[in-house]
């Protein structure tokens, strides 16, 4: 008798969401099919799946040994977040090439579903980085007799959620910083820079107001700037390893000498980016917004206002209880924020106070994944690996862009 061949074996998910994209979190039932096609006939031993997530960390770095010695150092790290196993035919043993116990296949295409559950515990939202990365997957093996073994893969995404709807993320940041330029025994007027923005938590897509006043009182001409930061952390054997990247920027007008600016809600969009990973011990992702002044020929006048990305959107009291606590809390600033800001793009659904308070359902966490966060894993998971400026573990330089 003439064995068929397998013409094709995938594996493929139940997505739930119009996109098609297999998108999970913490405690979510993962399922799915092992697709086997075949030609004829064809005799299984069994026929597995490996689902496996975890977080990865590696970089090397030279070092000295001596006046002719060099050697590589390297640094690895894993922790892992998912290990299941299931057997879908057959049984456990694959050592033996007997023929008994086997599974028939007969030609055509064939199904074999599967499912599982992530962990309740907190998962690292997936991540691809310049030194590590979060990955999840479900891998499949079919097994036949006296035939090397056939493999498949395929990734599936987890977003540990996080809701900006919290006190924390709701609270307004805000800061001053002055400069005075010296050139030999001379003294210029100071430089001032004012700058707050209504809240730390934001999610992809919405766009950041910021309120700021900058005062020239040097003989330079000045360029106030702004610009959103990633940086990404690696931790191994006791080293951390940095990687700062630029995400979106704007640029004010020339200041010339005497003369003042003022932005009253000048607009910096996010992109599609990663959400913030707070919560994984060898990999973390934060942003922050630089809101500066470009000096010719001397240091630049900076202020860094700490942000968080998250994936549960603004609701639409949230906007109103960080107005208010803006106005009520940083009066010191005299520039005013509007009473009631524009509600975030694309947020169509009202949430009750209810809901809010209870425990969001799947259903609910996939409706809104179908907005920014999704475009994220479109546009910017897939991208072409931007371009990077280290940052020494050790010292941090302070670096400005035109």
């Amino acid at each position: 008798m003439v064995l068929g061949k397998v013409k094709s074996f995938m594996v493929s998910y139940d997505c739930f969401n119009d996109s098609n994209v297999p998108v999970f979190s913490s405690g979510d039932c993962v399922s799915g099919r092992v697709v086997v096609e075949v030609t004829g006939e064809i005799r299984v031993k069994s026929l597995k799946i490996h689902a496996k997530g975890f977080a990865k960390v590696r970089w090397t770095e030279s070092r000295n040994a001596g006046s002719n010695t060099a050697y590589t150092q390297n640094y690895t790290e894993e922790v892992e977040y998912l290990n299941h196993k299931d057997i879908l035919i057959g049984h456990e043993r694959d050592d033996d090439n007997s023929e008994e116990g086997l599974t028939t296949i007969h030609a055509g295409r064939h199904e074999y579903a599967f499912s599982l559950e992530l962990p309740q515990t907190p998962l690292a939202t997936s991540f691809e980085g310049k030194h590590g990365s979060v990955r999840y997957w479900v891998k499949a093996e079919l097994h036949r007799p006296w035939l090397l073994p056939l493999k498949t893969k395929k990734e599936f995404t987890v977003f540990e959620h996080i809701d900006i709807n919290t006190p924390l993320l709701l609270s307004p940041q805000a800061g001053t910083a002055d400069k005075t330029l010296c050139c030999w025994f001379c003294t210029s007027g100071p430089i001032s820079l004012s700058a707050k923005i209504e809240r730390k938590g934001y999610t992809p897509g919405e766009s950041i107001q910021i309120f700021a006043e900058i005062e020239n009182c040097s003989s330079r001409m000045v360029v106030p700037k702004a610009a959103i930061y990633q940086t990404q952390t690696f931790y191994a054997k006791g080293k951390m390893k940095e990687v700062k990247q630029l995400v979106a920027n704007l640029r004010g007008e020339s200041l010339s000498s005497g003369k003042t600016e003022t932005w009253n809600g000048k607009m910096l969009k996010i992109p599609p980016v990663s959400p913030s990973i707070l919560d994984c011990s060898i990999i973390r992702v934060e942003y922050s917004l630089m809101v500066y002044v470009d000096i010719p020929g001397a240091i630049n006048l900076s202020l860094n206002l700490p942000l968080v990305i998250g994936t549960i959107p603004l609701h639409p009291f949230g906007s109103r209880t960080s107005s208010v606590s803006s106005q009520c809390s940083m009066t010191w600033l005299s520039i005013g924020l509007p009473e009631r800001p524009e509600a975030p793009p694309s947020y169509a659904e009202i949430v009750t106070e209810e809901q809010r308070q209870g425990r969001l359902d799947a259903q609910a966490v996939r409706e809104e994944l179908e907005g920014p966060l999704l475009a994220y894993i479109h546009e910017f998971r897939f991208q072409p690996p931007p371009l990077y400026s280290e940052v020494s573990s050790k010292k941090k330089k302070k670096k400005s862009f035109n």
